[in-house]
Formats: C-alpha cells, structure tokens, sequence
C-alpha cells in the first residue's frame, strides 16, 4: 500500500516542531544564566525571570513549537511526529557549543549520532496508521481511511 505524500504544509509543520523546541531551549538557558538562582521558596524570583527578553523570547518559541505539535499530531501518528523532535537534540547540541559555548563531551556527541540514526529508521514508516472501521462507520458506509482521505482534502483547501 502506498505511504500518502505530506504537503509542503506538513513539512513547514515539522520544520516548526524540530526547530522551535531546541531554540526554545536555549533561549531559556541563555536567559538564566543572567538571573540568579532560583528557588521555591521564593516565587517572586520566577515570575521576574520569565519577564526577561531571553526567557520571554524562549517561552513564545516553546508555544510555538506546542502548536505546530498539536498540529501535526492532528494528522500524524506520534510515532511519526515524536522522531520529528529528536532531531533537536542535534540542534541543542550545535547552539549549546557554538552559541552558549558550553563543552559537548564525545559521549554526548555519541548519544547524539545514536539517536539521530534510530530516527532515521523510524522516520521511513507511514505518517498516518490505518486502522479498521469502528462498527459504526461500517454502518454508516465510510472507513476511517475513506474519512481521514476526506478531512484532509478539506484541511488541504
């Protein structure tokens, strides 16, 4: 059975979801390392700290990245979107040692590459699993397939 083709739509999606989270990430480490330690004992110290431009800017791109996540996992199985975002670890990595100069380890580099291959594996499955029809879509007459096809010709316009 052929594996449906994602839109260019659904690759910006993905891009989103790879991306948005690592930058996120480092935004937000950026912006700690300028605030001082915080504690549960003193919440005032957390909420002045995500007013910071880096925090700030960390947390819009971390709301991002949850949307196009939600996004995609409205079309995509998790085990298609979920390898999406290992692909950051490869990300964090390269802005960890060349943005925040921060020492990456030849076992964290390791880690990275061990990863990234495992992706590579999953990421040649189908987007989408089919499933058989639920007794009610056989008695109304449609499959699941038939109503997936359906809502994403409708989504696609």
């Amino acid at each position: 059975m052929p594996h449906p083709r994602l839109t260019l739509r659904q690759y910006l999606i993905l891009t989103l979801v790879a991306i948005c989270a690592p930058l996120g990430d480092t935004c937000l480490s950026r912006g700690m390392t300028h605030v001082p330690v915080i504690s549960v004992a003193h919440p005032g110290a957390l909420v002045a700290a995500v007013f910071t431009p880096w925090i700030g800017f960390g947390i819009a791109l971390l709301i991002t990245f949850f949307a196009s996540y939600l996004t995609a996992l409205s079309w995509a199985d998790l085990t298609f979107v979920l390898p999406a975002t290992a692909f950051g670890n490869v990300i964090v990595a390269l802005l960890a040692r060349f943005w925040l100069h921060e020492p990456v380890s030849v076992e964290r580099w390791a880690g990275i590459v061990l990863i990234t291959v495992g992706v590579g594996f999953v990421a040649q499955g189908p987007s989408r699993t089919e499933r058989p029809a639920t007794p009610l879509e056989l008695v109304e007459g449609n499959s699941c397939a038939e109503l997936r096809v359906a809502a994403a010709k409708e989504r696609a316009r």
